[in-house]
């Protein structure tokens, strides 16, 4: 079993920068990608990020430049991004992929981002 606790969202304008993390307790030897999503009001929800257990990351097209993710120790993920625009305005949601397979999310944490 993983527990994900997101934090580090907030309010701010277009333009600025603003690191969110999620942070792992449990089974931590049993993830092996992290991945942040988000969902804004009417719409689906779509991955904007993911890190593999060997380093290895993916970042979706629409943040590619902007957004980037690392892994901070064995139990925390930040998700850092820049130039951040009114469209990125969403609940950001971090997942893992545990070694059984099993998924596991945190509630989200409200990004916003005014014009």
């Amino acid at each position: 079993q993983v527990q994900l606790v997101e934090s580090g969202g907030g309010l701010v304008q277009a333009g600025e920068s603003l690191g969110i993390t999620c942070a792992a307790s449990g089974s931590l030897f049993s993830i092996n990608d992290w991945n942040w999503y988000r969902q804004a009001p009417g719409k689906e929800r779509e991955m904007v990020a993911t890190t593999t257990k060997s380093g290895a990351t993916t970042i979706a097209d629409s943040v590619m430049g902007r957004f980037t993710v690392f892994r901070v120790n064995r139990g925390k993920v930040t998700l850092q991004m820049s130039s951040l625009k009114p469209e990125d305005t969403a609940v950001y949601y971090c997942s893992v992929r545990a070694r059984d397979g099993g998924d596991y999310w945190g509630e989200g944490t409200q990004v916003t981002v005014s014009s």
